[in-house]
């Protein structure tokens, strides 16, 4: 533990300056800053406490020999541990000088400074006690290796307490912020994932972490998929676990589903919890760190807060599932009423999406689009049978009665604040607005029209075109092309026109997705 040589403090030797960077394994060392004009101090310091090690951490030593290495070395070492500081240096006063700076400028206010003097004359004990924040005085002549021995350890373990306050401190801080973010986020996948990086932050762990669902796949056999993964697990979402990571980490996660507790190893961990709803999850964490029991504490209280943000978020998908099939009921509703196929406004609902993202609409409110876009006709549901399923050409009073489904849709679905229901409004209401002025119902014109009911109108109308209609056939793909190449700039907004072209393979990939027997052959 220490070394018994030396016991006279003042036997000094020739010592050179050394490094001091750090390697990543002396991270684990408590650092010391020695500072002092004298090179035969630093070299005893150094052989005296060669070997002296507490709560399985040995000493790291950084030399600074004048008041301005002093203060560049300690402002480069925030984390430093002890500083052990000579009074008269350059001046009189510089390790005084040091103090203020160390405590009034950086605000370091952990570290713990040990002020040593060979003239104790220049300044006074009770007087550098009572005016500077330091934690101990020693004259230099009483300094024995016993004696700075009893020093050292005390000042480590008042430091390493202090510090294990502020962690918790700043661990607890953490989850309640962390919480709150959290709470904010609605999608369950995205959710998972911010778990994984908060608790990751929290406790300082390795970036390898996998949350998991266990899912029911039959009577009596169960499958655990990863909902969200991060670091070298993190292209595996949606994943069955058992087929993606090693065996050995496969069977941790296993057994805390089986067992339904967490279990703590020496280098990883795995965290269980179950939801009101019943919804079981275990998160494996690679940890850079063996955890200790106020580790483990802050992961209880941490997830105990996500057990009840995982039921807010099943409860809300559900009711979000729930709206999304009223919505395209609705959609398909006035499909329905003109004899066309409900897998219209599914199309035109991906189409619509796709079209956003390229335009570089953020994903939430493509998603928005994506699910009003699928009543855009619904103030068909106010044009008469007769008229709506009419096989031959309109008269201009009966184009007069379907041009006003537009204003049928708009009146249905302003009412409502909810931000899907007033960009259906939106959508409803300007779907059939072309780029040059010359759309209905307000002849509106370029960026006068919102850019849904842009993205609506070229969705609507490639999937109209493409589909076999009372009044028409279906056109050819190479048709509709042309007929795009045309309308950049008439009937379409020319940017949605060039992304449209750029992502044609998409375009047609959702389009055989959704496929029915009114849409002609490619």
């Amino acid at each position: 533990m220490f070394s018994e040589q030396n016991d006279d403090f003042l036997t000094f030797a020739d010592e050179e300056v050394v490094d001091t960077q750090q390697s990543y394994y002396e991270k684990e060392k408590w650092k010391v800053i020695i500072v002092d004009d004298e090179q035969e101090v630093h070299h005893l310091t150094r052989m005296v406490l060669s070997d002296f090690e507490f709560d399985g951490k040995s000493l790291e030593f950084i030399s600074a020999f004048t008041e301005d290495q002093a203060k560049s070395v300690i402002d480069e070492h925030p984390d430093v541990a002890i500083i052990l500081l000579d009074v008269v240096m350059d001046q009189d006063d510089s390790g005084l000088k040091i103090v203020k700076y160390i405590r009034e400028e950086l605000k370091y206010k952990w570290v713990r400074i040990i002020l040593r003097t060979g003239q104790p004359g220049q300044a006074p004990e009770k007087t550098v006690i009572t005016n500077y924040d330091i934690n101990d005085y020693k004259e230099k002549t009483e300094l024995t290796s016993q004696k700075l021995f009893t020093t050292m350890m005390a000042a480590l373990r008042s430091y390493r307490d202090i510090m294990v306050i502020e962690n918790n401190k700043i661990g607890l801080e953490k989850i309640i912020n962390s919480s709150a973010d959290l709470f904010e986020v609605m999608s369950m996948r995205n959710f998972a994932s911010g778990v994984l990086t908060q608790l990751t932050s929290i406790l300082n762990l390795n970036k390898n972490a996998v949350h998991c669902n266990s899912y029911a796949v039959a009577k009596g056999q169960e499958e655990i998929y990863i909902l969200a993964a991060s670091g070298d697990y993190s292209v595996y979402e949606n994943e069955r676990v058992e087929d993606k990571v090693p065996a050995h980490i496969f069977k941790s996660i296993e057994k805390s589903f089986h067992e339904k507790k967490s279990e703590f190893y020496e280098n990883h961990f795995t965290c269980y919890f179950q939801s009101k709803t019943g919804r079981e999850n275990v998160i494996y964490f690679e940890g850079a760190k063996k955890l200790n029991e106020w580790d483990r504490y802050l992961i209880e209280i941490y997830c105990t807060n996500v057990t009840v943000a995982f039921d807010n978020i099943y409860l809300n998908e559900e009711v979000e599932h729930t709206q999304m099939e009223i919505i395209f009921t609705l959609g398909e509703i006035a499909e329905t009423r003109s004899k066309e196929t409900g897998n219209h406004v599914k199309r035109v609902a991906e189409y619509s999406k796709l079209l956003a993202l390229k335009y570089g609409i953020p994903e939430n409110e493509a998603e928005v689009i994506r699910l009003a876009s699928s009543m855009h006709d619904v103030g068909k549901v106010a044009v008469p049978d007769a008229i709506l399923n009419k096989p031959g050409k309109l008269t201009v009073e009966e184009f007069e009665i379907i041009k006003n489904h537009t204003l049928h849709g708009y009146a249905m679905l302003n009412h409502s604040n909810r931000d899907i229901f007033k960009t259906a409004a939106i959508i409803a209401h300007q779907h059939h607005e072309k780029f040059n002025g010359q759309g209905y119902p307000n002849g509106l014109a370029g960026e006068e029209i919102h850019i849904y009911g842009r993205i609506a109108a070229l969705a609507d109308v490639f999937d109209a075109l493409n589909t076999k209609r009372v009044y028409k056939e279906a056109w050819a793909l190479e048709e509709i092309l042309e007929y795009f190449t045309q309308e950049s700039g008439h009937h379409f907004d020319p940017q949605l026109v060039s992304l449209f072209f750029d992502n044609l393979p998409a375009i047609l990939k959702i389009r055989e997705k959704y496929i029915d027997p009114s849409l002609t052959p490619l």
